[in-house]
């Protein structure tokens, strides 16, 4: 079986709800105490395999570019200053992976053009596909939970995270099929938000997958859908008519950290969390809550 080795990193969004603090640094920059939320989603592609990540970017995103790369000067003072750990931590960062930067471009957009941007550099391996805003924080990196199913079946797996009934207002759902496992279904479709009276299940597909050259030539052919954008979920719906489609319920907790709520549950979560500061974190959080 072919290794997975490449991951997209669709990071090219506006971030308009975090306005203004994103008029000047990317969303995907935003930090969860000490690491911006993309440093967080890289890691774990890297920590399942993945050698070469492409990172398919918009207007305004310099910063993960400059976050990526090597800082010699930065380092050498750091080193000078005796803070020879953080001198260590930021080469790491530059040395996680290759990184590749590609800008999106291309009309109509959607969560489906940053594939077509970077199909050049795929070939027919199977690949990571990945939203730079969301992420779960689990023991065995939720990459690796998806290639772990991709190596019993071969085929296309999807992340999914079991939400509250009326999550299904802006979440897509999916409709599953035989379990093949405790975590594991074959799925018949994604339904993009229908709603508690509507939703086919309690379990949301967010943003991650491993898929299989067999969706290509399906997001090649993409058209618009009714915003008008380019959507994977539409390629995948068509893949599940001829090939199997395989869900995995992440083991880990899933943060949507492209919303101010989601994102400060995220920070409060790790913070929590932090082996150096955690208990005290939680001590202040207890007094305010007293307070009020």
């Amino acid at each position: 079986m072919t290794k997975v080795r490449k991951a997209i990193v669709a990071a090219a969004g506006m971030g308009t709800r975090f306005l203004p603090q994103t008029k000047a640094m990317p969303k995907e920059m935003l930090p969860i105490v000490d690491k911006p939320v993309i440093q967080i989603i890289v890691e774990q592609l890297v920590a399942a395999g993945v050698t070469d990540v492409i990172i398919v970017t918009g207007s305004n995103k310099r910063a993960v570019e400059d976050h990526f790369d090597r800082s010699e000067e930065l380092e050498n003072e750091l080193r000078q200053k005796g803070k020879d750990e953080f001198a260590e931590q930021i080469k790491e960062v530059a040395e996680m992976a290759n990184f590749i930067y590609l800008r999106q471009k291309g009309e109509p957009k959607g969560n489906a053009r940053p594939l077509l941007n970077a199909r050049h550099l795929i070939g027919d391996e199977p690949f990571f596909v990945v939203f730079a805003d969301d992420f779960f924080r689990c023991d065995v990196p939720y990459p690796q939970q998806l290639l772990n199913t991709y190596e019993k079946t071969g085929q296309t797996v999807i992340s999914l995270t079991e939400v509250q009934p009326a999550d299904s207002t802006r979440l897509g759902m999916v409709v599953t099929g035989e379990q093949i496992d405790e975590r594991t279904y074959r799925l018949s479709s994604l339904v993009e938000k229908p709603g508690p009276d509507k939703t086919p299940s309690l379990l949301a597909t967010v943003g991650s997958f491993l898929l299989t050259q067999d969706i290509w030539p399906l997001v090649e052919e993409l058209q618009p859908g009714v915003a008008g954008e380019l959507v994977l979920a539409d390629a995948i719906n068509e893949l599940a008519k001829t090939k199997p489609v395989y869900g995995h319920v992440i083991d880990g907790v899933w943060h949507d950290a492209g919303s101010k709520m989601g994102y400060l549950e995220a920070v409060v979560d790790h913070a929590l969390l932090d082996p150096k500061f955690g208990t005290t974190f939680r001590h202040y959080l207890q007094k305010r809550l007293q307070e009020e």
